[in-house]
């Protein structure tokens, strides 16, 4: 299995922040699948059939990101579908969860300052709370210091995702998916 598919069963923000790299990942092997199978796939601890199966994977998303038109940037619609259902169930456990309406309220300045920087390219509160994560994760992967200010920002962020990825698995958006 996919761990990607294995991911979305179990926690859809690693889900999403997966794929937000897996995307990047493509496009740094600048869409050339046989450059991904000879520095990514090729190197994978799995077997061959496997290996196959991530060739095939792999293949499939930059046919769909091709299709889509998103091979220098942006996000999948199929992943950007899963940002719109996050930030619907959001607004829902909000009126009916006093626990994730307590994490939320903990984040919503943090959220609402990251929202401005974006000069009005974010307008989705789920969307503010991924990207910080994965721009903790790059910035983790490229050696870079976080300043200490995000830091508190960014474990309200987690929280938020935390609880909205437990919910979510709970409802019925798996199986719809």
């Amino acid at each position: 299995m996919i761990i990607a598919d294995k991911k979305k069963k179990s926690n859809i923000a690693e889900y999403l922040i997966h794929m937000y790299q897996t995307e990047d990942l493509i496009r740094v092997f600048e869409c050339d699948i046989e450059k991904i199978k000879e520095y990514v796939i090729k190197h994978i601890p799995e077997d061959d059939s496997s290996k196959e199966d991530m060739a095939i994977w792999y293949s499939d998303l930059l046919s769909k990101m091709t299709q889509q038109g998103i091979l220098k940037e942006g996000h999948l619609q199929e992943i950007n579908e899963i940002v719109v259902e996050l930030e619907l169930l959001k607004e829902q456990l909000l009126m009916s969860d006093n626990e994730f309406k307590r994490k939320y309220d903990e984040a919503k300045s943090d959220i609402t300052e990251m929202k401005s920087l974006s000069n009005g390219l974010i307008s989705s509160d789920v969307q503010v709370c991924l990207n910080g994560i994965y721009g903790l994760l790059i910035a983790k992967i490229n050696g870079r210091e976080i300043p200490k200010e995000f830091h508190a920002a960014l474990d309200k962020f987690g929280n938020v995702l935390s609880h909205l990825s437990f919910r979510y698995s709970q409802e019925d958006y798996l199986t719809n998916n």
